[in-house]
């Protein structure tokens, strides 16, 4: 499986990297962007076929173009329609949980996090996208 994560921290991506890896998840390829721009390009490089994307992973502040507004702009731009979005975030209040669920998102986890959480809210969602 392949998966794409989205931070503006290149080391918080090399951590949602490695939780993903503790969790159990089988990564063929991990895609990385710095911001939802870049993001939204990558998947546009990606239309995808056999080598799809399974998995989004998002942060929600970042520069450039933040993780709701790259929620809407997959959405409105049609890519990777069937991809599980989860955000990992320091945003946990109400407000954003559900502005990025009404954007898009089908997950949600609060930095700091453990792999256990990141299986335990990845794991379902890819069970279900098959």
């Amino acid at each position: 499986m392949r998966a794409l994560i989205i931070d503006d921290s290149a080391v918080m991506r090399k951590v949602i990297e490695r939780a993903l890896g503790q969790a159990g998840l089988d990564l063929s390829e991990v895609l990385q962007a710095s911001n939802g721009e870049e993001a939204l390009q990558t998947l546009r490089d990606n239309p995808g076929g056999a080598n799809a994307l399974g998995l989004i992973l998002s942060d929600i502040n970042m520069p450039v173009m933040d993780g709701l507004q790259f929620l809407e702009a997959r959405k409105q731009q049609n890519l990777a329609p069937g991809v599980p979005v989860v955000m990992i975030t320091t945003e946990g209040n109400e407000t954003f949980v559900m502005r990025a669920i009404a954007a898009g998102a089908q997950g949600y986890i609060c930095k700091p996090f453990t792999a256990e959480q990141v299986k335990a809210r990845v794991l379902p969602l890819l069970r279900a996208a098959v």
